[in-house]
């Protein structure tokens, strides 16, 4: 065998050699090939954030109280204690209920709200009633609306169950305060006057009465 055919021999399988060491360090690749894919980072599993949700502040109480006060944790376990009971169907009664008890108080008139009044609030409500009417006067009152509603306190006593929620309202209203003969002595008909009123009412949670006691008050 000449030189030359021998050399060509030698650096063909030179030539072999290489690639095969190149196929197995590189691999292969056959036809098209696709650019490589970036991947996004991954995305939190959605059941897990509604894990989170679910586990997280109750709403009904975080719209109305600082998550984490003290109020905010009377109220959950007035809810636990009562697993009907929601702070904004409370807050809904309290609106109702403080345009019925104020006018009744101004009309001079709180035989039907005996079941909502404490016996100490009552008893004040009789008190200043019955001095307006030692001394001749009458009011005249009109309710026109609640400017403000905020629930301002909770406090619950597990011993007893009885929960308490303070609601700071702001009310208004035209009043019209007439002497025996008749004569305006206070106010003007057509002049909308506000009246602030702090007020706290109580309740057994988990009785089978459904009223709330408003059991002080306070301007």
């Amino acid at each position: 065998m000449n030189s030359s055919l021998l050399s060509l021999l030698v650096l063909a399988g030179i030539a072999i050699f290489l690639i095969l060491r190149l196929r197995s360090v590189l691999g292969t690749r056959e036809g098209f090939e696709k650019p490589p894919v970036v991947r996004a980072a991954a995305r939190p599993d959605p059941r897990r954030d509604f894990e989170v949700i679910e586990g997280g502040p109750d709403r009904d109480i975080t719209d109305h109280v600082d998550d984490g006060t003290e109020s905010a944790k009377a109220l959950a376990a007035m809810k636990m204690a009562e697993p009907g009971f929601t702070v904004t169907e409370f807050l809904q009664g309290a609106r109702g209920a403080y345009e019925m008890i104020l006018m009744a108080f101004e009309n001079g008139d709180v035989d039907d709200l005996r079941p909502f009044l404490s016996a100490d609030v009552l008893e004040t409500f009789e008190t200043v009633i019955r001095q307006r009417e030692e001394q001749g006067l009458t009011i005249m009152a009109s309710f026109i609306g609640i400017r403000e509603l905020v629930l301002e306190s909770a406090r619950f006593d597990r011993a007893t169950s009885v929960g308490e929620v303070t609601v700071r309202f702001v009310g208004e209203l035209t009043s019209v305060v007439k002497n025996a003969a008749g004569e305006v002595v206070e106010g003007d008909p057509n002049e909308i006057k506000r009246q602030r009123d702090v007020w706290t009412f109580a309740r057994h949670m988990g009785a089978d009465n459904p009223n709330w006691e408003l059991v002080a008050t306070d301007g």
